[in-house]
């Protein structure tokens, strides 16, 4: 139960006073059971005779014997003066008074760890959201989506049903068993130390199927992350499986990875299936020893057990099976959950490739130039996709980057913001190297439009809104204007507020590609990254949205990455990438009048 503990000292801490209580509640609740059940010996010895007479009231003392010796006094009295029908009644009373504080205290208990694990799983799941925002892309980049969100989710819930479900057994369970354990130590030591001798078989046993359900439960896991992968990929997927007629191919795979889920699960049930009848099956073998080990010291007379008591020790005991059973499940769940926990921890305690500094230098803004010093990188180590790639460029100048898909244009545009890391060389903003900068500091200086406008499943005023806070509704009706997006946003369901479904699912592609220039217009930064940000847009738009975008980038510096040449006729300066290093720069008739490579897309382009 370490990695138990672990999980109980990260996350229960915020909630110790809430904690505290329900301890406090169940150890109450765990000593009004036992003198309720108690209550036995009173009544089966008015019942069967053995009672003992109190005449004189003893003084109250904080032991058990002098308890005993109080309430028998009062017995006594009800006895003489009601007879045995009203004390009857009397010590029923003070059960179902026992019994009703026993309920109410653990009423109690529970209610405080029902605050404690649903407050823990909320914080897991937060710290894993706010640790998928704080990781960088190359790690997304060697994991798997499906994996990912199924760690996200389905792990998380697995820890909230596996873990957390079972704090109030762990911390109610052993409680009950050691107050059970010593009222029935009063009453008779030497079966006492026999049933303890037991207990370790017990505990041995259940330990020896438990201890493969780790394993077994991370393999499941492992397993259906496959199945969530599989999954989002086919929806991302599904035009292209519909096209080339893999329907089946890709439901035969699916039915592979579904069946070898089936049979993890299955081996994972058998084994937890077993925790229930051998924790039966052992408790009803310890029962009839202590009845035989029991029954011999009353028949030989040795120790004071007697038979009204030997019975309410029977019942002590059977209290004491159902907190064992539950101690016994919440094992099986928590083995199964800390492997869910696993995995969840693997997001949680992943260590980030690119760091923020400790001692960050403050930015307030961008004023001379952003210079790229001998810039390399690589994906996989030994393949480059840049190669000590220098450039200088003032603020205030639009550059264009061309060249052939894979020459290294958008990583080079990625490692300004810090998405990747240079692996060798620096960049450098006003003379500082970016990577003194805090991230914020740092990508505030900087706006994105991505050639795939990435929208989200919200309104289109809160689209165009998401990178700026508490912008007014002229500013954004104003960026939309700038964008060409005002009008077909009027002509919308609902104007600005209308859904735009899962990724802008409800848009044209045009639409789309309109929405992300007008955020990105909104949150006007001094640096702007333009990955053909025109490329789905059609002719009439394209042209309303070029405008704009020039007028737009005279007061800012500008990055343009570009397939159509077309459109950067007018850039300050043109650089041709090829195989991860710039092989020509200038202007478009400097370049085109070489006759190098940027004339040869040229033509190829107007051919």
């Amino acid at each position: 139960m370490r990695d138990l503990l672990q999980i109980i000292k990260r996350f229960i801490p915020p909630y110790k006073f809430h904690l505290a209580k329900s301890v406090l509640f169940n150890l109450l609740h765990a000593l009004f059971g036992v003198f309720a059940i108690t209550m036995l010996v009173p009544i089966l010895e008015l019942l069967f005779g053995g009672g003992v007479e109190q005449a004189e009231r003893v003084p109250f003392a904080w032991d058990v014997q002098s308890a005993k010796q109080i309430f028998n006094y009062y017995m006594t009295r009800v006895h003489e003066a009601r007879g045995p029908g009203a004390t009857l009644l009397f010590v029923g009373f003070v059960a179902i008074v026992a019994t009703a504080l026993k309920t109410g205290f653990a009423y109690l208990a529970a209610h405080e760890m029902i605050y404690i694990r649903n407050g823990v799983v909320r914080d897991i799941r937060r710290d894993i959201y706010a640790r998928i925002l704080a990781l960088p892309l190359p790690f997304f980049s060697e994991e798997r989506k499906g994996d990912v969100i199924a760690r996200a989710t389905g792990d998380v819930q697995e820890v909230e049903i596996s873990v957390m479900s079972s704090l109030e057994m762990i911390f109610q369970s052993p409680l009950l068993i050691l107050v059970t354990l010593a009222g029935m130590l009063v009453m008779s030591w030497e079966l006492t130390l026999f049933v303890l001798v037991l207990f370790p078989l017990m505990g041995f046993l259940i330990g020896r199927v438990g201890r493969s359900l780790k394993r077994h439960s991370r393999a499941g896991q492992d397993k259906m992350g496959e199945v969530l992968s599989l999954m989002e990929e086919t929806l991302s997927g599904l035009r292209v499986i519909k096209a080339f007629n893999a329907g089946r191919r890709m439901n035969e795979k699916f039915a592979g990875e579904n069946e070898e889920y089936r049979r993890i699960q299955n081996r994972l049930m058998r084994r937890r299936s077993l925790a229930h009848p051998i924790s039966e099956f052992l408790g009803t073998v310890i029962i009839v020893i202590i009845l035989w080990y029991g029954g011999t010291l009353i028949i030989h007379g040795s120790g004071s057990l007697t038979g009204p008591v030997f019975i309410t020790y029977i019942g002590l005991f059977y209290t004491v099976i159902n907190p064992a059973k539950n101690l016994t499940n919440a094992y099986y769940s928590v083995r199964k959950g800390l492997a869910a926990m696993d995995r969840v921890d693997e997001i949680l305690h992943a260590e980030s490739s690119i760091r923020e500094p400790l001692h960050p230098t403050r930015v307030d803004g961008f004023e001379r130039a952003i210079e790229y010093d001998r810039v390399s990188f690589a994906y996989v180590e030994g393949l480059p996709v840049l190669k000590e790639v220098s450039l200088l460029i003032p603020r205030g100048m639009t550059v264009a980057l061309v060249g052939q898909s894979g020459s290294g244009k958008s990583t080079f545009v990625d490692l300004l913001p810090r998405f990747y890391d240079v692996a060798g060389g620096e960049i450098r903003v006003d003379g500082v190297n970016i990577k003194e900068l805090a991230f914020h500091d740092l990508r505030e200086l900087i706006g994105y439009v991505n050639q795939e406008p990435i929208l989200f499943n919200d309104t289109i005023y809160n689209n165009i809104a998401f990178g700026k806070e508490n912008a007014t509704r002229e500013e954004i009706e104003q960026a939309a204007r700038i964008a060409n997006a005002h009008d077909f946003i009027l002509q919308a369901e609902r104007g600005y507020d209308t859904l735009i479904g899962d990724r802008g699912g409800k848009l044209s592609g045009g639409q789309r590609q309109r929405l992300s220039i007008a955020r990105a217009v909104l949150k006007n930064p001094p640096i702007m990254i333009l990955d053909e940000a025109t490329s789905a847009l059609d002719t009439e738009s394209e042209k309303l949205v070029q405008e704009a975008l020039d007028n737009l980038m005279r007061n800012r510096t500008s990055i343009v990455i570009a397939h159509r040449l077309s459109t950067v006729r007018a850039a300050d300066l043109i650089c041709v990438f090829h195989e991860g290093r710039i092989v020509e720069r200038g202007k478009h008739e400097e370049l085109l009048a070489t006759g190098g490579h940027y004339a040869r897309l040229y033509n190829m382009q107007n051919f």
